[in-house]
């Protein structure tokens, strides 16, 4: 599938041609550029390396350097390979946010927020130990038993307890473009997408 790096700049809400007021995130995608070109006689198949957001050059490594400096352009701060992208491209070409029109789906993959650490019932759901039955007049946020009895005689590996919650890496899928903004680099999708302001994202569509 084709796409473009990007960043979630934001939310906020527009009024459809019924005047119901949808909300949607606002997309800064691309431009990108090609930093790499796979093809099938080198690498196997067909793909894209394309870069996104410069980076200081004092802030890339040797190697980081020459890769970037062969395809013309500045070290990147966010590289994505894609593959499916129709015509042919090369070193040092820019994609922009026109790869997309206004009506058509796309996923987004983000890494959601960070929580930090956060208990059972947060983090999975959980009711508590029922209020304040059989004496539990203070743990009604407790997780309540974990084990087994003497046989397996230890926790089962996967127990939903506490701990860490958010940071994963996180697709919606099927979101509609409601608008391209070329001129600015803008794409506005509706709803949510995974991720804090100014986080990175990897728009992807099926074309």
């Amino acid at each position: 599938m084709s796409g473009l790096i990007g960043k979630k700049i934001g939310m906020t809400s527009i009024f459809d041609e019924n005047g119901k007021n949808v909300p949607c995130t606002v997309l800064e995608a691309g431009p990108c550029v090609v930093t790499q070109v796979r093809t099938e006689e080198v690498d196997g198949y067909r793909a894209l390396q394309l870069g996104f957001d410069d980076k200081a050059e004092k802030r890339a490594n040797k190697a980081e350097t020459g890769h970037y400096k062969k395809a013309g352009t500045s070290p990147k701060k966010k590289v994505v390979e894609f593959q499916g992208f129709e015509g042919e491209y090369k070193l040092g070409d820019t994609v922009g946010v026109d790869l997309f029109v206004e009506g058509e789906f796309v996923d987004v993959v983000g890494t959601s927020k960070g929580k930090g650490f956060q208990g059972v019932v947060k983090r999975h759901g959980f009711g508590g130990v029922g209020q304040a039955t059989h004496g539990q007049h203070n743990r009604l946020r407790a997780p309540g038993s974990i084990g087994a009895a003497s046989y397996p005689s230890k926790v089962v590996k996967g127990m939903r307890m506490a701990g860490r919650m958010g940071g994963d890496r996180v697709t919606v899928q099927n979101l509609k473009v409601l608008k391209v903004v070329p001129e600015k680099n803008l794409l506005v999708v509706k709803g949510c997408v995974p991720g804090h302001k100014n986080a990175y994202v990897t728009i992807q569509r099926w074309k």
